[in-house]
């Protein structure tokens, strides 16, 4: 049976060669291009990149300009796989992936590995697929958990020095991963780095997802605002069940990954609005985008010293009027004839209690806690000693009280 150029398979080269040698001979013939075949207009270099359309439609000036980059995905799962086959097919110039899980079959529900490559490591699965759906991408593989003190050191010099010409850095890092941990050394890599970084993620429960730009100094990082699970230090492990999984749905991290690879277009290619933060909820088909400040007391010493470098660069550029100052003069109104207020669905009190400064949201967004502000204790205040009793003993007093 004759195997498609795409699906990874032995004989997917030959298909391939195939493919374009008969597709060659019906054009030089004069007649129509075979079905279901690449679109005979693609006559650049490149034939499968399928940015053309961009740049016709006066979208992109040189949609060519994307062979230029070199990403790194973290994690090659369920939106990272399918992220790398989407920049495949754009025809990125370079792709570096890192992962250290192994197919199984119950990756099946993915939309990209096949039963025959359960056994492989992820990243050699993606690699042998990917290059038969684009040859002219170059791919570099990791086989390593990035959270191990060796392994974190190499995947910082592969990201410095990684790049589409070797010892450049790369052009940006997306974050496909599945835990906070991993995650929390992404953050500190670019953080020191400085480094560009897109992040993604699904709920477990597979209904919603988000991606995020984060520019370090710039944008907040990932422990700027991190998940109770991260503010709280509660070790991720402990909150996983026997026998129980998150749940994974191929439409939900199809549609993050597009909107992952979306963005990561507009950002590399320089065109529309690149979203700082963008979420999907499918229940409602909501998607609510804002953009979120650094934290001044984020406890990545990096991200305050990125921080202090950013204030400076922008105190030295010169003033100009910005578009959304400009916005926000033409939207006072001096006149209230009908007495209409804009108020907040969290009371004053409620933000006077709040234990940590609460960010500007937008509608249907609110946040499930606040990060204490780090002051000191006064000298006149009750500091309780260490007991010496660990957090089970501790509860189990409780519980008796």
């Amino acid at each position: 049976m004759r195997c498609d150029s795409g699906t990874g398979t032995p004989g997917g080269a030959a298909a391939a060669a195939l493919w374009h040698r008969d597709r060659d001979a019906v054009m030089a013939a004069g007649g129509e291009r075979p079905a279901g075949r690449m679109s005979a207009e693609v006559t650049d270099s490149n034939p499968y990149s399928r940015l053309m359309a961009l740049k016709r439609m006066g979208i992109v000036e040189d949609y060519e300009r994307i062979r230029q980059f070199a990403v790194a995905v973290v994690g090659v799962g369920g939106v990272g796989s399918v992220a790398a086959e989407m920049l495949t097919r754009c025809g990125i110039g370079k792709l570096l992936l890192f992962d250290y899980d192994r197919v199984e079959l119950a990756n099946m529900n993915r939309l990209f590995f096949q039963p025959h490559q359960a056994g492989l490591s992820k990243v050699e699965a993606a690699k042998g697929t990917l290059r038969n759906i684009n040859p002219d991408v170059e791919f570099e593989v990791h086989n390593y958990n990035i959270t191990t003190l060796d392994n974190f050191q190499h995947f910082m010099d592969r990201i410095r020095g990684g790049g589409l010409i070797e010892g450049k850095a790369v052009d940006l890092v997306l974050s496909c991963v599945d835990n906070f941990e991993a995650r929390m050394a992404i953050n500190v890599a670019c953080n020191e780095l400085p480094q560009v970084w897109m992040e993604s993620g699904v709920s477990e429960n597979a209904v919603s997802g988000h991606i995020q730009l984060i520019i370090p100094g710039e944008t907040a990082c990932f422990a700027c605002a991190p998940p109770l699970v991260v503010a709280a230090n509660i070790d991720e492990r402990t909150l996983k069940r026997e026998g129980v999984c998150a749940a994974s749905l191929p439409t939900t991290m199809a549609i993050v990954a597009g909107l992952l690879v979306q963005n990561v277009l507009k950002y590399l290619l320089g065109f529309g609005s690149v979203s700082y933060y963008l979420g999907y909820n499918a229940m409602q088909d909501f998607f609510p985008t804002m953009r979120l400040k650094p934290n001044p007391q984020c406890d990545d010493r990096s991200c305050c010293l990125q921080q202090e470098q950013y204030k400076k660069r922008e105190a030295e550029r010169p003033k100009t009027e910005t578009v959304e100052d400009k916005e926000e003069e033409d939207m006072k109104h001096e006149d209230n004839d009908w007495g209409i207020e804009l108020v907040s669905e969290i009371s004053e009190e409620e933000l006077k209690a709040a234990s940590g400064s609460v960010p500007d949201l937008p509608q249907g967004i609110t946040v499930a806690y606040t990060v204490p502000d780090q002051q000191t204790a006064p000298d006149n205040a009750e500091v309780v000693g260490d007991t010496g009793q660990s957090l089970e003993e501790l509860m189990a007093a409780m519980k008796s009280l």
